[in-house]
């Protein structure tokens, strides 16, 4: 993983738990401008290998995923439980560089391409998606009609195997023209429709839409919230 990936995971990973840049810093026995410094700025040009042992195991992610060395197969990470799992129970999802409007849509500007990664245990993964854990991607959300379950600036997990085929109730990822929506969907027995809402009230909302005219991109399972 190059150093700017690096950088973006590390922000990614910090931004997903509600952290900041300060309080990592202290948890390194560092000043607090460090980490913010490596995350803007590149200074340091690569983590300290203790800094990077230690943050792979507060974020509970393997050391690779951070700059480190890939890991070898059944070499262990320490979770804060004090618990070893192997590094290579561990996948690496992109993050993409792509925003799913919350509000009236957001427009996609160039290719939708991985700008970093995070790091989910494979067993959450399986458990969580619906097959192929390679249909999975990461992408923010921008707006705030979905609020309060999702906020701006929320990262979510897409699965974009589950789609039109299994569609049920939840929280989807659709695509009108050019633009990525987040909204709830629901369906409706009597007209085999769906209902395209929001969850804050002041957002419009579609109450009987043909399916056919529904551009599904897939189904969101997960949400990482910073506090704020």
């Amino acid at each position: 993983m190059n150093a700017l990936a690096v950088r973006r995971t590390l922000d990614n990973l910090i931004h997903a738990r509600g952290e900041d840049y300060a309080s990592i810093s202290r948890l390194l026995g560092r000043n607090q401008t460090y980490i913010q410094q490596f995350i803007k700025r590149g200074v340091p040009r690569k983590l300290d290998e203790d800094d990077r042992r230690a943050l792979a195991r507060h974020f509970e992610v393997p050391e690779h995923v951070l700059g480190g060395p890939e890991a070898r197969v059944g070499q262990a990470v320490v979770s804060r439980a004090g618990h070893s799992a192997a590094a290579d129970d561990y996948l690496l999802i992109p993050y993409l560089n792509v925003g799913a409007s919350a509000g009236a849509g957001a427009i996609l500007a160039g290719e939708e391409l991985a700008e970093s990664a995070l790091a989910f245990q494979s067993r959450w993964v399986r458990r969580m998606c619906s097959g192929d854990p390679q249909a999975l991607s990461v992408i923010r959300v921008e707006g705030d009609s979905m609020s309060p379950t999702l906020a701006d600036g929320d990262p979510i997990l897409v699965d974009t195997a589950d789609g039109i085929e299994r569609l049920r109730d939840g929280i989807y990822v659709l695509r009108a023209d050019d633009a990525l929506m987040v909204k709830r969907l629901t369906r409706n027995p009597a007209t085999r429709g769906i209902a395209i809402k929001s969850d804050n009230p002041a957002y419009p909302s579609w109450d009987d839409c043909k399916l056919s005219d529904v551009d599904l991109i897939g189904r969101v399972i997960w949400v990482g919230r910073e506090l704020r």
